[in-house]
């Protein structure tokens, strides 16, 4: 106890002596209890104090005996688990095939299968109700099917899955990808066979891997909005949706800081075993030299079995978002199909405030977020100060909280004196930047791990202070990084739906926001030319960034925070 008193002494009188990185860590730890813990405790303020200012709990006992409310929490926990086993099962089967197999066009699968990664997350429902609904392309027109019900578990569950299975691909093609094939060919010449060989080195081997990729998955469909909003329909309630309509339909703030409240416990209950128990849990494999090993982990029967599920799967997804584009050149879907441009007229005359108002928010939101991470990483990494772990937790929190309770944190947070900001832009762009700060931090802390302190401690030697240390000497080394933050939060702010659709106003509005109005109004062909719309302008983006950075910033390089 004494030497952790005496330590902690000495780390603060070290800050003492650099005031500049006292006032960072301080302006930081500023920021993230403001506009992060401060929303969270607003939550949990208005679900436990009554109108007469009493502590209780009557707010969580009403909910609660509502049976309806109970069905909400019990689906989506379902929904979740079931998302995170079968997202992860494509994902792993993508991971596997493309790295323990040769098959051909390994590029073609690769890109098809992160390319969901880019699209508004519920575009994918979308898709599915032109596809598979009463009125579908291939239920109605090609089958002639009229009766069909696509809402529900099933619709929902193809979505999510659909939606989510890029993350765990780009997890677990990292994982597989740096297992040796050597150590298979040791298995095989002791005589193994190659299910054997499977399931006693390859799986265990990956093991860590699965099950973070199966919490990162349970959060990111837990805290999806879109989706079960077209999807789920009201004979499958889901908390994500109930919290919402508790606000906006019965001007609830009570019940629906309740719930959500429901929705952020199992949240944060699997972050914390994702990022503190099971992402610790890694085996490493240690060779010497480069190798090189034929691929023989499976037979060539099997090897064609795996092409045909892949291929499948990418059929699949280039099916559901190329219906798109063919729904944004359709008079009107389901009952005229005939090609016209007037839905883009349309989108330049009904949504240009909000398509202005989407790039003001992206555009100002983007660099501050990348930025902020960057400088979050060089302190959780480099520094050492009190606190540091604290820091590290709270920042990282915004991944874990669901964005339909961020935006009720921020309704509740920002509504009064001192921080009177609903309804404003700053308070879109806080929410993005806070939001979406996480994988910049991981970015610049998986590269800053990288990076030899040596090169910055010769610049101090040379009497630079932190900040020219920072500036120039850190922020251009991990340029990659902060590149990578700046395409997922230019991403995320254009697709985000779930905590802005509470902080929209009629001056700040949002194309993901025209997007779920119209498919809610049956214009579907409308709503897809939105969402074309916003695809190019993303695929501009990261076309610009990847030119600039000479093809060092991929949209491979994160994972995400999905909406």
């Amino acid at each position: 106890m004494n030497h952790y008193i005496a330590d902690l002494r000495n780390q603060m009188l070290k800050l003492v002596k650099e005031p500049a990185l006292l006032l960072t860590i301080l302006l930081v730890f500023s920021l993230l209890i403001i506009f992060i813990l401060f929303p969270l405790f607003k939550i949990f303020q208005m679900s436990l104090v009554n109108d007469e200012g009493k502590f209780g709990l009557y707010v969580y006992k009403s909910a609660f005996q509502n049976n309806y409310f109970k069905r909400g929490f019990t689906n989506s926990i379902l929904v979740a688990t079931l998302t995170a086993i079968f997202g992860t099962f494509i994902g792993y089967l993508f991971a596997y095939t493309i790295n323990r197999t040769d098959i051909p066009f390994k590029s073609f699968f690769r890109t098809i299968a992160i390319m969901p990664i880019i699209f508004p997350p519920f575009v994918g429902a979308l898709s599915l109700i032109m596809l598979f609904g009463a009125n579908g392309l291939i239920t109605s027109k090609l089958l002639g099917i009229t009766n069909i019900y696509i809402y529900g578990l099933p619709g929902l569950m193809v979505a999510q899955v659909l939606c989510f299975f890029p993350v765990a691909f780009i997890t677990l093609d990292g994982v597989l990808s740096t297992i040796s094939p050597t150590l298979e060919d040791a298995a095989f010449n002791l005589g193994a066979n190659r299910w054997q060989v499977f399931y006693k080195v390859i799986l265990p081997l990956s093991a860590p891997g699965i099950a973070s990729t199966m919490l990162v998955l349970f959060i990111e469909s837990l805290a999806d909005f879109g989706n079960p909003l077209i999807l789920a329909g009201s004979k499958f309630p889901i908390l994500s949706v109930q919290a919402y309509l508790q606000i906006t339909g019965m001007y609830d703030l009570k019940g629906g800081a309740a719930l959500s409240v429901w929705l952020l416990l199992p949240s944060l209950i699997a972050f914390v075993l994702q990022k503190y128990f099971v992402d610790k849990k890694k085996y490493y494999t240690v060779t010497g030299k480069p190798t090189i090993s034929v691929l023989k982990s499976v037979s060539e029967p099997v090897k064609w079995i795996l092409f045909g599920l892949c291929s499948f799967v990418v059929f699949f997804i280039l099916l559901v978002y190329g219906v798109i584009f063919w729904g944004a050149f359709t008079k009107a879907w389901g009952a005229n199909n005939q090609f016209t441009l007037e839905n883009f007229k349309y989108v330049f005359d009904v949504g240009l405030n909000s398509i202005k108002g989407t790039l003001t928010i992206a555009a100002i939101s983007t660099p501050i977020s990348a930025l902020l991470g960057m400088v979050i990483a060089f302190l959780v990494v480099r520094k050492v100060f009190p606190g540091k772990r604290l820091m590290e937790f709270i920042s990282l929190l915004s991944f874990a909280v669901p964005g339909t309770v961020i935006g009720i944190g921020y309704i509740l947070a920002f509504n009064s004196a001192p921080f009177l900001l609903t309804g404003t832009l700053a308070i879109l762009v806080l929410n993005f930047v806070f939001r979406y700060m996480p994988v910049g931090i991981q970015s610049g802390v998986a590269l800053l791990n990288q990076v030899d302190p040596s090169i910055e401690e010769a610049a101090f030697t040379l009497r630079a202070n932190n900040r020219q240390v920072f500036t120039k000497i850190t922020l251009p080394l991990i340029t990659p990084a902060f590149f990578s933050a700046l395409v997922f939060a230019f991403v995320r702010a254009m697709t985000a739906i779930s905590a802005a659709i509470f902080l929209v106003s009629s001056r700040w509005n949002l194309v993901t926001v025209q997007i779920l109005s119209q498919t809610e109004s049956g214009r579907l062909s409308e709503a897809c030319a939105f969402s074309l719309l916003l695809i190019v302008i993303i695929m501009i983006f990261i076309g610009i960034l990847k030119v600039f950075l000479k093809n060092k910033v991929s949209i491979s390089n994160y994972s995400s925070v999905r909406g």
